[in-house]
């Protein structure tokens, strides 16, 4: 055993596009998000496993139900490894906000298997990172698609659609995103509820016809951000933003934001995620214009901003 201190990270994700209409077979664009984060570091102690972190301080078995995932994260690891459940503390530091549809409950995993790991002098393969997260993805979400997890441990954009394998592609937009947080807990399995029960209901042409329209401007996103067309995928953002509202799955607080960062100049805005809640993202040209659009929407009420640059290294 390692005597000495080990660590684990992994960020967060936005939904770019096709959020909901995933849930159809429709495509999806998921990016890494570095500008938010976890840090796990795993040391030794004598006794019980211990387990530090925002919601709770103590022994592990004691944990609440609610954190149930987090416990199942550390057991699937240790005995992956043939280690036991005890003589270690993991301390979790987040800048992720939970429940707002940035993969928070799968960077947890990803960064507390990668540190148990490192503590153990383990090798680990992407390939069984990703199944060790996923079981304890099932218990923080019943059914996942696995998206979470390979973007919180993965520095590519995917394209996704459910049952097919994950499309790393290119970014190579000039741009900026800039994300704002509602600071209201997403209530995504209320409105993926939603938009199901209108398709029991004499909406069902005309909300399959927008399930469809989310599909075509997540391609259109895709193409814009492989030809460095930002403008394109500004207006793809806004056309989607639409489609979410009229499907049910937007809210008066994220539609005032959407409408704050499309006044302050943003190129296109629209919500991220499971929606009613969590967060909205905005598209600017410039570095500047993206600062701008930031403090418009903190002054508009958004609790938290981030900018990220749309550029991968190595593109100029």
């Amino acid at each position: 055993m390692d005597e000495q201190m080990a660590h684990g990270r992994a960020h967060g994700k936005i939904i770019l596009m096709g959020e909901h209409a995933v849930v159809y077979g429709e495509p999806s664009i998921a990016l890494p998000f570095p500008a938010v984060e976890i840090q796990v570091s795993v040391k030794p102690v004598e006794g019980p496993l211990r387990v530090d972190c925002d919601f709770y301080h103590g022994i592990a078995d004691e944990m609440p139900e609610v954190l149930e995932s987090l416990r199942t994260a550390i057991k699937s690891a240790l005995a992956s490894i043939e280690q036991p459940y005890e003589n270690i503390a993991i301390e979790i530091e987040s800048t992720i906000p939970p429940e707002r549809g940035m993969g928070s409950s799968a960077a947890v995993a990803v960064a507390i298997t990668r540190a148990i790991y490192h503590y153990f002098n383990q090798k680990l393969e992407m390939e069984e990172l990703l199944g060790l997260v996923n079981i304890s993805e099932k218990i923080a979400h019943g059914n996942p698609s696995g998206l979470d997890a390979a973007m919180t441990s993965g520095d590519s954009p995917l394209y996704y659609r459910k049952g097919q394998p994950f499309v790393p592609f290119q970014l190579n937009l000039s741009g900026f995103l800039i994300v704002g947080d509602t600071g209201i807990t997403g209530q995504t399995k209320e409105a993926v509820q939603s938009i199901a029960d209108k398709l029991t209901t004499k909406e069902k042409e005309t909300t399959e016809k927008r399930i469809h329209g989310l599909g075509e401007l997540a391609r259109d996103a895709k193409q814009a951000l492989e030809k460095d067309n930002p403008v394109v995928l500004g207006e793809a953002m806004d056309d989607a933003h639409l489609l979410l509202s009229q499907l049910g799955v937007s809210n008066k607080e994220l539609n005032h934001l959407v409408a704050t960062a499309k006044g302050a100049g943003a190129l296109g805005a629209k919500l991220t995620g499971g929606g009613r809640g969590g967060c909205m993202i905005a598209i600017s040209k410039t570095e500047k214009g993206a600062k701008k659009i930031q403090q418009h929407l903190e002054d508009a009420g958004a609790v938290q901003t981030w900018i990220m640059s749309l550029k991968q290294e190595g593109h100029e």
